[in-house]
Order: C-alpha cells, then sequence, then structure tokens
C-alpha cells in the first residue's frame, strides 16, 4: 500500500490591525458647520436625540446620554473621557448632541459608520 502526503502551507497574514487616534469632525460649539443639525438640536432636542440613538441601534432614550457619547467615542478612538462627556452633556447639552449627530452624519457621507 502507497501512503498519501499531505503538504500543509502556513501563509502568515498579510494585514495588520491599527488603532488611528481619531477626532471629532466638528468642534462642541461648531453649530454653522450643520445648520440642520442645530436647528433640530435648539428646537427639538429629544428629536435629536432620539436620531442620534436610531443611528447608533439603541433605545430612543438613549440618545443624549453620557454612555451613548463615551459609546461612540470610545468605537471611533476619539480622544476624552467619560469625565469630560458628562461635563460636555451636563452644561452644553444641545451642543453635546448636536456635535455627536454631526459627526455620525460626516462618517456616514464618508462611508466610515
Amino acid at each position: 500500500l502507497a501512503m498519501a502526503t499531505q503538504t500543509v502551507i502556513t501563509v502568515p497574514p498579510q494585514f495588520s490591525v491599527t488603532h488611528q487616534r481619531g477626532e471629532w469632525h466638528t468642534g462642541l460649539t461648531d453649530c454653522c458647520s450643520d445648520c440642520g443639525v442645530c436647528f433640530c438640536g435648539m428646537f427639538c432636542l429629544p428629536c435629536l436625540s432620539c436620531q442620534v440613538a436610531g443611528d447608533m441601534n439603541e433605545c430612543c432614550l438613549c440618545g443624549s446620554s453620557v454612555a451613548m457619547r463615551t459609546l461612540y467615542r470610545t468605537r471611533y478612538n476619539i480622544p476624552g473621557s467619560i469625565l469630560g462627556d458628562f461635563c460636555a452633556l451636563m452644561w452644553c447639552t444641545p451642543c453635546a448632541v448636536c456635535q455627536l449627530k454631526r459627526d455620525i452624519n460626516r462618517r456616514k457621507a464618508a462611508g466610515a459608520f
């Protein structure tokens, strides 16, 4: 009887995972960069919060939460802290939610969301 031989070829991966440091696309008070988002945030913040939560596949009540902002920031490797997220939402809630929605819109447009 003849024995069959097997040849095993091992190929190392040709890619590497890099974690690049991200940044917010717009500043916290950069409302003029998207007036539609700004108007929605000023006149119907619950609606904008619900849009943000929907974009992130979360409960509508979570859109303006510290957890949502922190989740988004860590997902896209944006520097900051939970304390910074808390302060932004505590003292500038409309600005913080608008910044998050503008960033989501820009990442969607770039195909990176």
